[in-house]
């Protein structure tokens, strides 16, 4: 079972989202979302893992949180 939450878009936003399963592109906004997501959280995973990985380093060497 998912997660909800909320959410504020831009309107253009929120039509373009809409016009996309209107025209057969997702089942639903909430499907075309969840997709975006984990599209946009896959494609910055590297990026993510080496930022945390700097973070503790920075914190075992200055002792900062």
């Amino acid at each position: 079972m998912g997660k909800t939450i909320q959410a504020e878009l831009p309107e253009r936003l929120m039509e373009d989202a809409q016009a996309l399963v209107d025209n057969g592109w997702a089942g639903s906004v909430n499907e075309l979302l969840a997709e975006a997501l984990r599209r946009y959280l896959e494609s910055h995973r590297d990026d993510l893992a080496e930022r945390f990985i700097r973070d503790d380093v920075e914190w075992g060497l200055r002792g900062q949180d």
